[in-house]
């Protein structure tokens, strides 16, 4: 059976959500589940008066049906709901645009709480490009266009802060070929999406952008199975442990042999140099050299 250490940390604040303001907990929310992709939506009402607004309560949930769900959330001041829930409501139809550099700064101007008459998309500068398969416009300036019915909204309360899912399904997609690899497939870097953060901070995910090895389809050794005498390290971090870990089985002996012999400088007793080297390789993604330098003797 395994044992859990539960540590006391005085560093820590913490508290029930009902202990504290509604818009109080909506900052930590925001700012701490973050940063989060934006829905550009575009509805129109029963009149087909064009809307857009955005949307950072949002992300994609299935492919099989293509599902992507966000979340107009009733204002926290006066509990009042957002013209793109009442229009989704009455038509049932939306339209979700993805939001890149280029446009982030009218893709703001469009947040703002224009009156019912008002058409953001001229307000904010964008072109209506209309769709093929529902009522409300497409931006034309937005890489990719999702036109989607609308399954089902489900209310999550009734209060200020309260969201409402919208859950879309999409009927049409259209991508602009100049992000586009040869193969097809979209190019993030030209993308160059952005992200919502807390209170006016955005993220630009092109500035970014990582790699993360997915973990084996065979099963990783794990950190447990990692000495103790690493795992210790005052060198090494979590996520580089994460990295030992994600391997199906420690280099043989002979390839170790090999590798010392070819690097003999990397040959030391001093634990923090060795893993000081190790880390090294690791910031490389070279994991198996990075092993191999641990297990040197």
């Amino acid at each position: 059976m395994d044992l859990f250490t539960f540590v006391k940390n005085d560093n820590m604040i913490s508290f029930n959500p009902s202990d504290i303001s509604t818009k109080k907990l909506h900052g930590y929310l925001l700012s701490a589940v973050a940063p989060r992709p934006i829905a550009f939506a575009s509805t129109v009402d029963a009149e087909g008066n064009p809307n857009l607004s955005p949307f950072s309560f949002f992300n994609v949930f299935s492919a099989n049906p293509p599902i992507l769900i966000f979340s107009p959330a009733r204002r926290v001041r006066d509990n009042t709901t957002k013209h793109t829930l009442e229009n989704i409501l009455k038509t049932k139809e939306v339209v979700i645009n993805v939001v890149n550099y280029k446009m982030v700064h009218q893709m703001s101007l469009a947040s703002t709480e224009y009156g019912k008459d008002v058409n953001e998309f001229k307000k904010a500068g964008f072109t209506m490009l209309k769709s093929d398969k529902v009522k409300p416009f497409r931006v034309a300036e937005s890489p990719v266009q999702f036109e989607c019915k609308v399954n089902e909204v489900i209310a999550l309360g009734n209060e200020g802060g309260a969201g409402n899912l919208v859950i879309c399904e999409v009927i049409k997609l259209h991508i602009h070929k100049e992000f586009l690899n040869e193969d097809e497939t979209i190019n993030q870097q030209k993308l160059d999406l952005v992200a919502r953060a807390g209170g006016s901070l955005y993220s630009r995910a092109k500035e970014g952008f990582f790699e993360i090895p997915k973990p084996l389809t065979s099963l990783g050794i794990g950190v447990d199975a990692i000495p103790l005498e690493i795992k210790d390290s005052i060198i090494l971090t979590g996520n580089d442990l994460g990295m030992l870990g994600n391997v199906d089985s420690l280099p043989k002996p002979k390839d170790v042999n090999k590798f010392a012999k070819e690097h003999p400088e990397l040959l030391i007793e001093n634990k923090v140099k060795k893993h000081t080297f190790a880390k090294a390789f690791l910031a490389k993604n070279d994991v198996i050299s990075a092993w191999k330098v641990l297990l040197m003797k």
